[in-house]
């Protein structure tokens, strides 16, 4: 198995090593290590101030430390926080929010009395106008395009009125960008804040060790309850562990020295998984796994200003979407792990979805489509290049092999990640892999790749599809408050999308958890968002 061929004198070093970080807490020596849950994260966590909270991992430390007016449960439908009611107006221009009396920012000195006090309104007018301050540089500023005013009517009201309608915005609250904070904290530590987090979360800040570790305890003073009137969270303690190795991350867990792992790697997903994406069964005694949809599209994008003949032409954008099979692709390459692409861009679980407006694997039409090309440009020998990421190119090798066959030569160029970002943003790729993950749950997100307005670098238009009838439809959604006719809508841009095929969907990906056996009420939601409040472990 290849996970375990590792080198014996640096693995002992890591099990050493690895064995010292888990112990950060000092819980299994008071046998209380059933409440602590223990996690990895691949690469270091940035920031633990909600107004940097853009990457996944920052993401999910944040969100056991904070929270906002408003949260998303795992049917990506909104409920209150620390909002407890809000109303619309029929315009859909104003939103009134009332918000909780008694949730309290977690313990620190400089709150003085009892050390702590409770959030109101003028808390979140505070935090909002953070977010948009140029001095802050927030990457959450664009979730305030949308707003004209915010303000607090008084302790316990917040208004927000808006420039247009937008039926997406409860959503975009739920955004950690939009948590709250406060302001004699904030402003007492600065770009420190980052480091010393003050929040309202299930769980507060107890300790950072930069790529090494990270800590949270339970918020005692924790608003919210189960349903049977129990406050949240059950655990004690949240460790975070920095392993940057995967393989590491998998044996560590493997072994039981993590509750949780979250990702599936080449290097050992033949061995926890069979093809069909279910547990081996040397595993399915100790191990449980979590499935379901993700809000992320997979795909291959054509740059539709290329100089490039081939990329210019529909018929070639059209073979290399019908000439490979994207059902094989899954099965031997994710284990089948993934829902192959056979609607549009926008994935399964969000209204708009369509599993037949896309392309199915059909290699003779796409033959009979590279043919019409050769006979209408007298040029034999289409060639085009693939540029990717080394972590997605076993997919574009065998997406090389399966259009080789059908008549196309395909040459696939690895670049770093950073020069591919740049390159897909300035218009110097022809045909690249990409990803898209959802803002906020709506397909309006997904749409705003294909609006001429977007154009990148000034927007997420990576390809600079134009189409004017998609663009009409586009603005016209903003306005449109009937969920039926707006999915219709979403489903209409999509169909028109794929019908001029700038893009390749590849396949809607899935959330794919494993945790321990004594680990209860993790589950899974198409934002692969990390809820730790509601988890609980057993003794084993």
């Amino acid at each position: 198995m290849t996970v375990l061929k590792r080198n014996t004198t640096n693995y002992l070093i890591l099990l050493a090593f690895i064995s010292s970080i888990l112990s950060c807490t000092n819980q299994d020596k008071n046998n209380k290590d059933h409440l602590v849950f223990r996690y990895n994260e691949h690469k270091n966590i940035g920031s633990l101030d909600p107004a940097f909270a853009k990457d996944n991992a920052d993401i999910w430390a944040v969100n056991q430390l904070f929270n906002g007016l408003v949260q998303m449960d795992d049917s990506l439908l909104v409920k209150p926080s620390i909002a407890k009611r809000w109303t619309v107006s029929e315009d859909a221009l104003q939103y009134r929010f009332v918000l909780r009396d008694d949730v309290y920012f977690h313990k620190h000195k400089l709150f003085k009395k009892d050390s702590t006090r409770t959030v109101t309104a003028y808390d979140f007018e505070y935090s909002f106008n953070r977010i948009l301050d140029p001095k802050i540089a927030s990457s959450g500023r664009w979730i305030f395009n949308k707003i004209k005013h915010f303000e607090a009517v008084n302790d316990s009201v917040f208004n927000i009125t808006l420039k247009q309608p937008f039926p997406a915005f409860l959503g975009l609250l739920t955004m950690k960008y939009c948590s709250v904070v406060p302001k004699e904290i904030t402003e007492h530590y600065g770009t420190d804040f980052r480091a010393n987090p003050i929040g309202t979360g299930p769980f507060k800040f107890k300790r950072w060790e930069e790529n090494v570790k990270l800590v949270f305890r339970k918020n005692n003073q924790y608003f919210e309850t189960d349903a049977k009137g129990e406050t949240l969270p059950y655990l004690e303690a949240v460790a975070i562990t920095f392993l940057p190795d995967k393989q590491s991350e998998y044996m560590q867990f493997i072994q039981g020295n993590l509750d949780f792992l979250n990702s599936l790697d080449a290097s050992y997903q033949d061995d926890i998984l069979t093809t069909k994406g279910n547990l081996r069964d040397k595993y399915t005694k100790t191990i449980d796994l979590i499935r379901g949809p993700y809000l992320n599209t997979e795909y291959l994008a054509f740059f539709m200003e290329s100089e490039l003949n081939e990329i210019q032409s529909k018929r070639i954008r059209e073979a290399v979407n019908y000439g490979f099979d994207k059902q094989k692709m899954m099965t031997y390459l994710r284990n089948g792990i993934g829902i192959p692409a056979t609607g549009g861009f926008i994935p399964k679980g969000l209204p708009g979805y369509s599993s037949t407006i896309g392309y199915t694997y059909q290699p003779e039409k796409a033959k009979q489509l590279i043919e019409a090309y050769k006979t209408q440009t007298e040029n034999n020998n289409p060639e085009i290049t693939i540029t990717t990421t080394s972590n997605y190119l076993n997919f574009c090798e065998y997406i090389q092999r399966e259009l080789t066959k059908i008549g196309l030569t395909v040459n696939v160029d690895v670049i770093p990640a950073s020069t591919l970002k740049e390159g897909k943003a300035n218009g110097k790729l022809d045909l690249f892999r990409a990803s898209w993950v959802a803002d906020y749950p709506d397909a309006q997100n997904y749409l705003s790749l294909f609006y001429s307005e977007n154009f990148a670098p000034n927007g997420p238009n990576y390809t600079h599809f134009y189409n004017t009838k998609f663009d009409s439809l586009y603005k016209a959604s903003f306005l449109e408050n009937d969920i039926k006719k707006r999915t219709q809508s979403y489903t209409t841009m999509d169909s028109l999308v794929l019908s001029n095929s700038p893009i390749v969907p590849l396949y809607y990906d899935e959330v794919i958890r494993f945790t321990q056996k004594n680990v209860s009420g993790l589950s899974s939601n198409p934002i692969n968002l990390l809820e730790i409040k509601h988890v609980k472990k057993e003794k084993q």
